[in-house]
């Protein structure tokens, strides 16, 4: 998140270390390691809330490691194709493609045998259902959001939030080998908090978009509009969230929970739309990240407690 902080800020370091240790340096920042540890949390929760507890140790060390690999080579397809744009924005143009440390050539083979590894992984070491739900969320995040959506129309974080939202299923399929409602309910969070949260970044980095002619809200629609949609899904996000309690897919350890967790978070979507600076939006992006980790948290906490009949 700092990290994240530091590019809106200009403020990432420029000089680099060389030799070996900057080329692994580079690959790992292909990578997208940010993003990865995110993914990772939401499936390790899907994991733990499956198995009602602690999940077996090398079940979980192969579905996060195949996972990790997986995202890995999305990641690495995204520099790719986008390192035209990343070159133009602040908080990109230090990536390894888009200055020119690693070749596309080289981008592209290295994502090929990190995807490659992370279905073999999952598929053999997990089980097949993992493993082509894991491709799918790969495919949508490449094909679907990074090579159309995200440069054609200012929906492109919600239609295209769906790809960050997959992993809970990879989770929870790889414990059971098959789907179930509470998996269902995370991947409905996080589909839910995605526009919310990159909303909130957007509005710190509007000009870098603009610049680059990438047709997010705040540079389409407008900022005032953008803090009214931010309030708008903050909203769903809570009621949606807070109806799985009532619904039975979760209990009551859960539902306070989303409660008290959902009230700072639209009490700070309320704050970005009463802001004419970009204070509160960098409050909201930073509390969006405790708020999923925290729901993530409630989640498990609520399934261990439970009783087991209930599903």
């Amino acid at each position: 998140m700092k990290s994240t902080l530091a590019r809106v800020d200009g403020d990432a370091a420029a000089s680099r270390r060389g030799g070996v240790t900057a080329i692994v340096e580079d690959y790992y920042e292909l990578a997208k390691p940010r993003i990865i540890v995110l993914l990772l949390v939401t499936t390790a929760a899907a994991m733990a809330m499956a198995a009602r507890g602690v999940p077996p140790l090398a079940l979980t060390f192969w579905t996060l490691l195949g996972g990790a690999l997986s995202a890995a080579s999305a990641g690495a397809l995204n520099c790719v194709w986008d390192r035209d744009i990343d070159r133009l924005m602040t908080r990109t143009r230090m990536r390894p493609v888009a200055r020119g440390a690693i070749s596309p050539k080289a981008a592209l083979a290295f994502a090929a045998v990190a995807q490659i590894a992370g279905f073999a992984m999952l598929y053999g070491l997990v089980n097949p259902l993992a493993a082509w739900l894991s491709l799918a969320g790969n495919a949508y995040y490449v094909v679907i959001y990074t090579m159309w959506l995200k440069r054609v129309t200012p929906l492109n974080i919600v239609i295209g939030g769906a790809a960050g939202a997959v992993p809970p299923l990879v989770g929870w399929a790889a414990v059971t080998g098959h789907l179930g409602s509470p998996a269902f309910a995370l991947f409905a969070v996080i589909f839910l908090w995605t526009p919310p949260h990159f909303w909130a970044l957007s509005l710190m980095t509007n000009v870098d978009y603009d610049k680059a002619g990438i047709p997010m809200l705040p540079n389409v629609k407008g900022v005032a509009r953008t803090k009214r949609e931010i309030v708008a899904y903050s909203l769903v996000l809570v009621a949606v969230s807070l109806a799985f309690f009532p619904l039975h897919v979760l209990g009551p350890c859960y539902g306070g929970c989303a409660l008290v967790l959902g009230a700072v978070f639209l009490w700070d979507a309320w704050k970005v739309n009463g802001d004419p600076t970009k204070r509160y939006a960098r409050v909201l992006f930073k509390y969006s990240l405790l708020y999923l980790a925290l729901m993530c948290a409630a989640m498990v906490v609520d399934r261990v407690i439970r009783l087991p009949h209930i599903t």
